[in-house]
């Protein structure tokens, strides 16, 4: 990593944390001396994720849940709350997604993204307000960029994340008096995630996306994790209510990302 940071003592917990960019955020965390608790539907993937942040050093916590469920979140933080006191750092970042014309997906379809990402957003952010450190916690929501840029393919992950932004917002005023800092991160295509995998599913179509990048490369999961570490630091103590690409200059060129999400839709 190319930034120090220092979380010592800190307290994390990061929903999706068990693959992909949250993994690489977790990964951070650990490495830079946090207790860091993690959650996603798969016990697998959380048990593997759990033993991959102890060999980096740091004490790991584990929880199989699906955020749709309000009763398991709410189970999930207060075990962890009891466990390791109140949270300093909380990263909601469990997603789905899947590229589908608007006018073929079905309601259900629509809506199992909107249930996960802004739903499922708030599930825990309503249900970690009562173990958040006050004043100090950092909330952060791992957004993305089709929450400002309307994509082909994309009108569910819009919507949803659109909303996860002004959830953001609205929290960093409803929070801010009690020291809580709300924000959101918004990566652009990031290496080796299931994401880029579904919307750039072949070599061809990897370096169509690479070049709608102004500087010309994917990012790192671990430059999320910087990102997210930078915000919950004292470096960022006065920085609440914002929406911060971390994508290398992808949002700038959106007409350019959106044109691209345009050539790889199938025929109408």
């Amino acid at each position: 990593m190319s930034a120090t940071f220092d979380f010592t003592d800190k307290q994390v917990f990061i929903f999706g944390g068990t693959s992909g960019i949250n993994l690489g955020i977790a990964r951070c965390f650990a490495s830079a001396g946090a207790r860091v608790a993690v959650a996603s539907r798969s016990q697998d993937k959380v048990d593997a994720a759990v033993a991959e942040l102890e060999q980096l050093g740091a004490q790991a916590d584990g929880y199989s849940l699906d955020v749709r469920d309000t009763d398991a979140v709410e189970a999930a933080l207060a075990a962890q709350a009891e466990k390791a006191g109140a949270l300093d750092v909380l990263v909601s970042g469990a997603a789905g997604n899947f590229p589908a014309l608007a006018h073929k997906m079905s309601p259900n379809a629509f809506k199992s993204v909107v249930d996960i990402d802004l739903l499922g957003s708030f599930h825990v952010l309503r249900a970690a307000f009562p173990h958040l450190k006050k004043p100090g916690a950092s909330v952060i929501n791992i957004s993305a960029p089709q929450a400002f840029i309307a994509m082909p393919l994309q009108s569910h992950v819009c919507a949803a994340k659109a909303g996860v932004d002004m959830l953001t917002r609205t929290l960093a005023l409803e929070w801010g008096a009690l020291g809580i800092r709300v924000n959101s991160i918004a990566p652009g295509p990031i290496d080796d995630t299931e994401g880029m995998a579904r919307l750039a599913p072949n070599e061809a179509a990897r370096e169509a996306c690479r070049k709608t990048v102004p500087m010309q490369r994917f990012g790192a999961a671990s430059e999320i994790g910087e990102a997210a570490m930078f915000l919950s630091s004292d470096a960022a103590a006065y920085v609440s209510g914002v929406v911060l690409p971390v994508d290398g200059g992808w949002a700038v060129a959106g007409a350019g990302s959106a044109a691209l999400a345009a050539s790889l839709m199938p025929n109408m």
